[in-house]
């Protein structure tokens, strides 16, 4: 038995803790372990005293001993742990499988899992995710059907006499079982005449990535079924069951007809084997399908006449699933599987006496949900359409964080499913980083502790502090707290972390200057509806009252919007609403309903509730949600940054059900250096979760966490979509002779660095330093013996014949098949090969004064001649007729810009002529790069490149496979396409790996080679710029090397201003980017225009040119007709004087133009005024219109006159 786990059922003594002792037990570092490693450590508790041990925890589960009677218990001196023996021993057999490579697995699962292990993957996958499904693998396809022997094994934890015990629900020979609890993996019906349904428990905390385990099960079935059409063993049907409509709607991403599957969207399923998904079919459902249909309907109609009887088992399976009643056994996946149990008939469910009407009804439809969900279930397996008495359910696994039994199940609130065979639950997945880090608080200026001394902060018990602090007067007639007392005692945790959430808003605010950010949530958790109402005016200032109608007669209800009581940001206006409070009946009622409700109040809601944190979606700019209860399944926001809980929790299953909603993390790549991801926080008041490691708050000195900046796709910016072939190799033909190579172009090789001598010398003793031995005591050794059998022909010789055997190992096509067949073929390739070697070395090896030329047959010299040579002859190896072509991958033949979707807390820039809204910078050069593409007329459009766009170039170093980003693909002006992969190179690179820098070089001329050859990918082009100054004439250059259609014609002609010219025959040239960006300096003069204008135009405007006038380019098509998108415009100061309908310039806060990607935009003005004692008026709304129809007008609503600038009026297009 595991060191500090009680076994179930046996007396417990629990000592008084030291004073010190904190109740929350919390830790200074709570992530220990790496998430794509199994744990080696994790955290125990003695007294609440957190101890690191360095093994992995075992599994078990908490269960209650005692009741104290009281509506806030004391956690910790209630629950104790008990183990989880099936699970443990399972893990071991597992690990050992693991090592022995999947001994006994089919070919197909080999590979799956192979793949889904490696260490390369673009996003890798956790160990929780591959523990899951290895263990689900083992028991379907080596331990149910009788297969262990197959692994080479001769003894296992769960052998298999165990197995069949568990199997038929019998008590398993583990002796280090509780007395009252019975692992099995059989939920037997009470209907004797039933066979039982055989299901596998799989848990996973809340964001540790069960869906992508679902989607690997799949994936494992359908592949190996398409292997082996004939076998029962691999379903081809999959039936996935959901617990609402929200998540069923997120589950269609397990077909793998999907768009957006997660088969290719994570990289599941290898390329030889995609196809084969085809052969299976997964129908994803949700449970209220199985409910028996009234006798009285025919198809999807009832009728008063038709009276069919009661479904036969036979007729349901038919009817709920459809394509999939052919395919049976099949697989079943219960998403939030605990909601699918069967009740212990045995054991009568004590109801809670003081339970509202309210809670009751809702343990009521919990209990209804189980019923009609496992009754759905055994329908389908007992209803013979496997054949005879088979089962028609090969397995169900059910997938959830909780997988207990509640507290009117018969059984014991928080016992375990029996059927559980993996164990990955909430603090597991702290520990390993996967999820938020809760920071709780420990301790508060009061000191205040608790009956037995513990020090007891109020905000962590919080709701027995409220209790604590009720008058009689507070209470209502059946002794629960009044909402209005409630809130009063609450208001200062509230205030609390309100505040807390300001300071994080303002962090992300500050380092995202210019993006429209995604803020961070607060969460409060309510007792019950009223409580909900009142905590919801006191933050939103929204209320209802009741008025008389137009008639003056019929009450009408009126929504009121005043200024919120705790922060501003939090305050409700009408159009503007960051507070929302979730109305749980109206939710429940349309999670259950099938499609589509007339009521648009609460599809708002749901549509609200689903896209808290998502970025263009409706809930993309909530703040704050109150709620009562839990979020219901389906809550995935990753933006969650405090939780406060107004409410009675009388589990640790309550408090980890509450807290796990807000522990789905922003980001899972960010690594610190150990490999562990980077800590993200959530701050929690009001739920005493006393079994999990947290950090403690306050704390003295705390670093902020990181902010995330969003990288994505802007929609309106689509028409400056780059795609591009991606590559992973090339076909090329070679002929038997006439291979060439233009020499003069590749780079050179410096011979220099390898000692040739070397001083030895007798060890004696322990030595730190080698500089300290006597040189008297040296023996040289050198590469003499070498050069005396070896003569430098032999060297060149050797290499051309190394040359040739690449050659034709990479290569595919006629010519390689026949020099592969034949003998005499090399030979007619060997003599080009040969003088090519040879002029390279005359050329372009240089050797340093005093190295032998034989130094070349060293491996790293080879190495690199080898890489050049054979970069240099791949493109001019074939004829006109067979030049290099790619070879693109099958799947994925296209990356796309549009496919970018990530977070990075890299520095970042904002775009304006790129599809991507922002650019992660890695480089005061990138930077700077990066502002003079955005300014140059002969780029059309660009992209910052990286994995996330997905041009990756594989080039060959020193006898290694690596891969090359590029920094920019840039689409260039020009007649036909053009686009030109740029790479921004200092001095730096070449000083500190110059070799590597020029395999890079040629890697990326063969792609472009290949790809242009390729005739339909548009064209390429590669450069290097070395120095930022060049990069204006490059990127002229390279346009102008393209195939222009006709000249460039602009509507102006530049010109160099002489003394007194300014603004009187000519303007400046600027950019929008610019103009606002130095128009934002409070310090700016209208009078100091001229000096940060770099160009000057002239032509003949409808107008004269007067100071401050400047042109500049319109980005975007939102302003069409009356400003063609593209469009040069001529702009002029701002007149005094109303600005109603006029065109302007303008800058808030609250504007994000897709177009300019910044705070500025070009729109049509329009605003709304109010009387104001102090200034005789103010803004109470400013429009800025669009004049294409397309596009919604952007509703401003400052708090401060000067929060809206304009910085200039538009006076006509130019051209």
């Amino acid at each position: 038995m595991a060191k500090g786990v009680k076994s179930r059922g046996l007396p417990t003594h629990m000592d008084e803790p030291p004073a010190d002792w904190v109740p929350t037990q919390a830790v200074d570092e709570p992530v220990i372990n790496k998430p794509y490693e199994e744990p080696a450590k994790h955290w125990t508790y003695k007294d609440g005293v957190p101890d690191l041990k360095s093994e992995r925890r075992p599994a078990s589960y908490y269960y209650k001993t005692r009741k104290t009677g009281a509506a806030q218990e004391d956690l910790f001196a209630e629950e104790e742990r008990a183990l989880l023996p099936l699970v443990n021993r399972l893990r071991k057999d597992v690990k050992r499988w693991r090592a022995s490579a999947y001994r006994g697995a089919s070919p197909v699962s080999k590979d799956l899992l192979a793949y889904w292990w490696r260490a390369d993957r673009s996003r890798r996958l956790f160990f929780c995710q591959l523990e899951a499904v290895e263990t689900f693998i083992y028991l379907l396809e080596l331990a149910i059907p009788g297969r262990l022997p197959s692994t080479g094994f001769k003894s296992f934890e769960v052998d298999a006499g165990n197995l069949d015990r568990l199997l038929k629900g019998v008590r398993p020979d583990f002796p280090e079982i509780a007395p009252d609890y019975c692992p099995r993996l059989v939920d037997i019906p009470a209907d004797a005449g039933l066979q039982g349904l055989r299901r596998l428990g799989c848990k996973m905390a809340t964001g540790s990535g069960k869906t992508i385990v679902m989607a690997m099960t799949i994936a494992w079935a359908f592949c190996n079924r398409g292997r082996n059409p004939a076998t029962l063993h691999f379903p081809n049907g999959v039936l996935v069951c959901a617990p609402n409509l929200t998540v069923k709607e997120r589950l269609q991403v397990l077909r793998p007809d999907h768009p957006e599957n997660y088969y290719d969207a994570f990289d599941l399923v290898p390329a030889k084997y995609r196809e084969l998904m085809g052969v299976g079919r997964v129908l994803i459902t949700n449970w209220h399908v199985f409910a028996p249909k009234s006798p009285n309907v025919e198809g999807e109609k009832s009728y008063k006449i038709v009276n069919k009887g009661e479904e036969t088992a036979e007729a349901f399976a038919k009817d709920r699933l459809g394509e999939l009643a052919a395919r049976t056994p099949i697989l079943v996946l219960n998403d939030e599987g605990h909601h699918c149990w069967r009740p212990n008939n045995n054991s009568a469910s004590k109801a809670e006496e003081d339970l509202t009407k309210e809670e009751k009804a809702e343990l009521e439809e919990d209990a209804e949900e189980a019923r009609v969900w496992l009754a759905g279930l055994d329908r389908i397996n007992n209803s013979g359409l496997a054949g005879g008495k088979n089962p028609g359910i090969l397995a169900a696994l059910d997938l959830s964080a909780t997988p207990f039994y509640l507290s009117n199940s018969g059984y014991p609130e928080g016992d375990p499913f029996p059927w559980l065979v993996s164990d990955f639950g909430l603090v597991d997945a702290i520990e390993c980083g996967i999820v938020k880090i809760p920071r709780m608080p420990v301790r508060d200026e009061t000191e205040s502790k608790d009956e037995v001394g513990r020090p007891d902060p109020k905000y962590f018990h919080l709701w027995r502090h409220i209790n604590d602090g009720l008058r009689p007067v507070d209470r209502a007639a059946n002794r629960r707290p009044k909402p209005e007392a409630v809130y009063r005692e609450a208001e200062g945790a509230l205030l609390m972390l309100a505040g807390q959430w300001k300071k994080r808003f303002e962090e992300i605010q500050g380092a995202s200057p210019g993006e429209k950010i995604i803020p961070p949530v607060l969460i409060i958790v309510c007792d019950n509806t009223e409580v909900a109402d009142i905590f919801y005016q006191r933050i939103s200032g929204e209320r209802e009252e009741e008025v008389l109608g137009a008639d003056g007669k019929k009450v009408e209800k009126r929504k009121i919007y005043e200024a919120g009581k705790i922060l501003a940001e939090f305050s409700n206006t009408e159009n503007f609403r960051p507070t929302v409070r979730i109305d749980t009946k109206l939710l429940k009622k349309i999670e259950t309903e099938e499609g589509e409700t007339k009521d648009e109040a609460a599809q708002a809601l749901r549509a609200i509730i689903n896209t808290v944190g998502k970025r263009g979606m409706p809930g993309e700019q909530i703040r704050c949600v109150v709620s009562v209860g839990m979020l219901t399944e389906g809550w995935d926001a990753t933006n969650v940054t405090h939780i406060l809980g107004v409410r009675a929790f009388q589990s640790q299953l309550l408090c980890e059900q509450v807290v796990g909603r807000g522990l789905r993390r922003m980001d899972y790549t960010a690594l610190d250096p150990e490999g562990r991801l980077v800590a993200e926080h959530v701050d929690v008041y009001g739920i005493p979760f006393s079994l999990i490691p947290f950090k403690g708050k306050p704390k003295d000195i705390e670093r902020p966490d990181p902010v995330y900046h969003h990288v994505f796709a802007v929609p309106e910016r689509a028409s400056l979509e780059i795609r591009l072939p991606v590559v992973e190799s090339y076909t090329y033909d070679l002929k038997g002779s006439g291979i060439s190579c233009d020499v003069d172009n590749l780079d050179d090789l410096v011979v220099d660095d390898e000692p040739t001598k070397v001083y030895l010398a007798v060890t004696r003793g322990y030595q730190d330093d080698p500089s300290s031995t006597p040189s008297g005591d040296f023996i040289q050794q050198t590469r003499e013996n070498f050069y005396a059998t070896v003569r430098f022909q032999q060297v060149v010789f050797r290499l051309a014949q190394m040359i040739v055997d690449d050659l034709i190992a990479g290569g595919r096509g006629a010519g390689v098949e026949a020099l592969k067949k034949s003998l005499l073929a090399r030979h007619q390739v060997f003599p080009d090969v040969l003088r090519i070697v040879q002029e390279y070395i005359n050329k372009k090896v240089r050797f340093v004064k005093g190295v032998d030329p034989r130094e070349l047959a060293l491996e790293k010299y080879s190495q690199l001649l080898r890489e050049r040579v054979r970069a240099g002859i791949l493109p001019a190896a074939a004829s006109a007729e067979a030049p290099l072509l790619p070879v693109v991958n099958s799947y994925k033949p296209f990356a796309s810009t549009t496919d970018v979707n990530f977070r990075t807390t890299r520095p970042v820039v904002k775009l304006e002529k790129s599809h991507l809204n922002l650019a992660v910078i890695h480089s005061d050069w990138e930077k700077d790069a990066i502002a003079i593409l955005e300014d140059s007329d002969d780029v059309e459009f660009f992209t910052p490149n990286d994995q996330h766009v997905g041009l990756v170039v594989p080039y060959d170093y020193l006898g290694g496979q690596h891969h090359y980003e590029p920094d920019f693909i840039v689409r260039l002006r020009g007649g036909k396409i053009l686009h030109l992969i740029l790479e921004i190179k200092g001095r730096a690179g070449e000083i500190h790996d110059e070799d590597r820098v020029h395999a890079k070089n040629a890697a990326a001329k063969k792609w472009v080679a290949a790809v242009n050859n390729a005739g339909r990918y548009d064209r390429w082009n590669f450069e290097i710029c070395k120095e930022l100054a060049n990069l204006r004439v490059t990127l002229k250059r390279c346009a102008d090397e393209g195939e222009p259609a006709a000249a460039k014609v602009v509507p102006f002609r530049f010109v160099t201003p002489r003394a007194g010219e300014h603004f009187k025959t000519c303007v400046p040239l600027v950019s929008l980017r610019a103009a606002a960006s130095n128009f934002s300096n409070e310090q700016f003069s209208w009078d100091q225009m001229g000096e940060w204008a770099d160009e000057w135009v002239s032509f003949e405007p409808k107008t004269r040119f007067e100071d401050g006038m400047f042109v500049a380019r319109i980005r975007g098509d939102s302003m069409e007709p009356t400003i063609p998108a593209s469009a040069y415009c001529l702009f002029r100061r701002p007149r005094p004087g109303s600005r109603q309908g006029r065109i302007v310039f303008v800058m808030h806060s609250g504007v994000s133009d897709p177009f300019t990607g910044g705070q500025y935009t070009v729109k049509e003005y329009s605003s709304e005024k109010a009387v104001d004692p102090e200034t005789d008026w103010h803004h109470t709304r400013i429009t800025l219109k669009p004049h294409n129809r397309k596009y919604d007008p952007i509703v401003l609503t400052p708090e401060a006159e000067d929060e809206v600038r304009v910085i200039a009026e538009w006076v006509e297009v130019v051209g």
